[in-house]
């Protein structure tokens, strides 16, 4: 396999074979992300890609099952350009059960129903949406560039088409200043979409991204540990979905957790409030990006 620059993919693909089809992000702009700032957008020609396909199942041989698409958000290639790359992992991988993807709101809702069903049907049925924050305000300040509304509209339509969706929330967006606004929004929000799987995330000042910047100047404070708890428990107090799997065990989570919601929230607040009263908090040394 050849890649360009680092490689990301989320926790949950661990075990996926990881094909490059575009190089870099799209958007690129997030204050908090420095994943793909050394690379500049691009779309990596179709016959590197079945290049690839046909080097990994030489390789692997015919039973790998799952596929992430890299980079940023791959979802933005037209579907005939999709349709290829997935044919070729059909016809190398008889076995394969799953292809995910990163996508956006707009890049979702621009295909048709139509489109992401045939999609879905060729194995591409998993796409992760970071949603970072439900409110607005944050999401200018982080140069999103998208709202809450429209990322709900990507969500739905996506999901609507037989796609799952796994959505994130980064606890810690708004600083000391907008914890609440950051959780209430964001359970909203999420409550509107009532995505399959839902992680949480904490912010990570990353040195050299605008966010940095910010905090240098005083203009983002980030929470303690005990704030970052406090949040994600208000924001489970507040969200209402009907059958999600949660996860809060990234690296960068100083409370791990998963469960099934609505099912286990109480369990969830409970081992956020006891973390609270007893500072009971995964040392940074254990943390990482």
């Amino acid at each position: 396999m050849r890649y360009v620059g680092n490689i990301f993919r989320p926790p949950s693909e661990a075990d996926s074979l990881l094909l490059q089809a575009t190089i870099g992000c799209s958007h690129n702009r997030c204050t908090f992300c420095a994943m793909y700032r050394d690379k500049q957008f691009r779309v990596r020609r179709l016959e590197e890609v079945l290049e690839d396909i046909a080097a990994a199942r030489e390789y692997h041989g015919p039973d790998v099952r799952r596929v992430f698409l890299c980079d940023g958000n791959a979802f933005i290639l037209p579907t005939p350009h999709l349709l290829r790359i997935l044919t070729a992992l059909e016809q190398a991988f008889p076995d394969l059960q799953r292809v995910g993807v990163y996508a956006n709101a707009r890049d979702l809702v621009s295909k048709p129903i139509e489109e992401l069903k045939e999609l879905a049907g060729h194995r591409l049925s998993l796409f992760y949406l970071g949603l970072e924050s439900g409110s607005d305000a944050i999401l200018r300040q982080i140069d999103k560039g998208a709202t809450a509304d429209e990322m709900v509209a990507g969500v739905r339509h996506g999901m609507a088409a037989g796609m799952k969706s796994s959505v994130i929330f980064l606890l810690g967006l708004g600083g000391r200043k907008q914890w609440r606004e950051n959780a209430i929004d964001s359970a909203k929000v999420v409550s509107q979409m009532n995505p399959n799987y839902l992680s949480a995330l904490t912010v990570t000042v990353v040195p050299g991204t605008p966010l940095a910047r910010q905090q240098r100047s005083g203009e983002f404070e980030l929470p303690e540990p005990a704030e970052f708890a406090a949040e994600l428990r208000l924001f489970l107090e507040r969200v209402d979905v009907k059958a999600t799997v949660f996860r809060s065990n990234h690296a960068s989570n100083y409370v791990p957790l998963d469960g099934r919601l609505p099912k286990d929230k109480e369990r969830l607040v409970t081992e956020l409030t006891e973390a609270i009263k007893h500072h009971r908090f995964k040392p940074e040394y254990l943390r990482g990006l």
